[in-house]
């Protein structure tokens, strides 16, 4: 309960700094520099930095019209696809501390959620580059412990698959993605 009130705070400082200073960068506005070896903790540290590039520029610049879209009442609007990927950026992180999942409650401004999904994402990211083994990692439902392969096909693949929808419906909404976004090579062209 301490850790969440303790994150929460966090996030509310990050968010006024943010919106007091223009030019501070939230992490994922560039990938970092990719590391010199490939290990195993190194590739799925770079698949998260690479899910975090893309849900930053994803979501960056959203206005109210674009929350609210959705081509059809079958599919989830672009605020509830955000929610959803927050939830995955939690199984995520929880997955490199070793805590099990848990409903989460905790109600979030857009901007507040944008903010930790970046954050629970580098620190999944930055944990993950630095092990040696990430079999360790295990996504804890309960007493059920998941392999770390399931949060390569699960939450990681389900959340930049969302990104895409995200990019995919604010485009549709007249608020396409920055054209200076380099994807392939994680920078913004100047």
């Amino acid at each position: 309960m301490i850790t969440r009130k303790l994150t929460l705070v966090v996030m509310l400082l990050v968010s006024m700094f943010a919106k007091a200073q223009n030019n501070v960068k939230l992490p994922f506005y560039e990938l970092p520099e990719y590391p010199e070896s490939y290990t195993a903790g190194t590739v799925a540290g770079r698949m998260v930095e690479s899910l975090g590039f893309r849900y930053y520029w994803a979501t960056e610049g959203l206005t109210e019209v674009d929350l609210v879209y959705k081509p059809n009442n079958d599919v989830r609007s672009t605020s509830e696809t955000i929610d959803h990927i927050y939830n995955l950026s939690l199984v995520v992180v929880n997955a490199t501390l070793n805590k099990p999942n848990s409903k989460n409650d905790v109600e979030m401004t857009f901007e507040e959620q944008r903010i930790q999904t970046l954050l629970n994402l580098q620190e999944a990211a930055n944990i993950l580059n630095a092990s040696d083994d990430i079999s360790q990692y295990k996504i804890i439902f309960g007493t059920n412990e998941i392999p770390f392969w399931n949060e390569i096909n699960g939450p990681i693949a389900d959340a930049i698959w969302h990104c895409g929808q995200i990019a995919s419906f604010r485009r549709s909404s007249g608020n396409p993605i920055n054209p200076k976004v380099d994807q392939f090579n994680g920078k913004v062209k100047p």
